[in-house]
């Protein structure tokens, strides 16, 4: 099989791409950065099978050239992961603006990327699609999250079509939806709100991103059979 892991070389998506590169030596393992050079730098140097690709989701240029390299390549599993920015504050002290930002770069852009992968995965029949979520959509949403959950609401959505409109084709949709992990989307927090959210914790401890992409790993190995799914990383909290 073949991958293509958008953010793979930060974070989450970082774990992921080396997950996938240790576990498919054979496979070729694309995957877009941006402010991360010197990460996909290390990856690519790990890793013969890897590729990295320059793409900043703000730019629709980048994103466009992306969506052909997708329609001229055979790749099998598509990993939605790449997010640009977390917007945290109230909703109503958001601006239109911070909206429109926050949709056309990590909505519209994942929206088209998975377009061009479905096109051409129905070309051939077959397909995985995996789009990380947030376990913010169960429950009661966290304080300032209203822009990012309502793009992961959007996506969530979207993955419902994407499993129900192309079962027919062999290509299958699932979503991960993990809790709070110690990424550098989080960079600002403020250690005692981590601690905090260790105290509350069942297993008093946090996520991490290994344990995440393991899981995707498990759906890279699945059947098509797992279709249409939303799997939470919550130790059972908020559901």
């Amino acid at each position: 099989m073949n991958f293509l892991i958008t953010g793979g070389a930060s974070g989450l998506g970082y774990a992921i791409t080396k997950a996938i590169a240790s576990s498919f030596p054979d496979a070729h393992i694309y995957f877009t950065f941006h402010s991360s050079a010197a990460n996909a730098e290390a990856l690519m140097a790990g890793s013969k099978n890897l590729h990295a690709i320059k793409c900043n989701f703000k730019e629709a240029s980048e994103v466009e050239s992306l969506c052909r390299l997708i329609q001229s390549s055979e790749i099998d599993v598509l990993v939605n992961n790449a997010f640009t920015k977390l917007t945290k504050h109230h909703f109503h002290k958001t601006v239109r603006a911070e909206i429109n930002e926050s949709f056309n770069s990590d909505i519209l852009s994942t929206v088209e990327i998975t377009r061009s992968f479905i096109l051409k995965a129905r070309e051939r029949r077959s397909g995985k699609i995996i789009t990380i979520l947030s376990s913010g959509l169960a429950g009661v949403p966290p304080t300032g999250w209203s822009v990012y959950l309502a793009g992961k609401a959007y996506l969530l959505a979207m993955h419902k079509s994407w499993a129900a409109e192309n079962k027919a084709f062999n290509i299958s949709s699932n979503c991960i939806s993990p809790d709070f992990m110690a990424t550098a989307l989080h960079k600002d927090m403020d250690e005692r709100m981590i601690e905090n959210l260790i105290e509350k914790h069942p297993l008093k401890k946090l996520l991490t991103v290994e344990e995440v992409a393991q899981v995707v790993l498990f759906l890279c190995n699945s059947s098509a059979q797992l279709n249409g799914q939303h799997i939470f990383l919550n130790s059972a909290m908020n559901f």
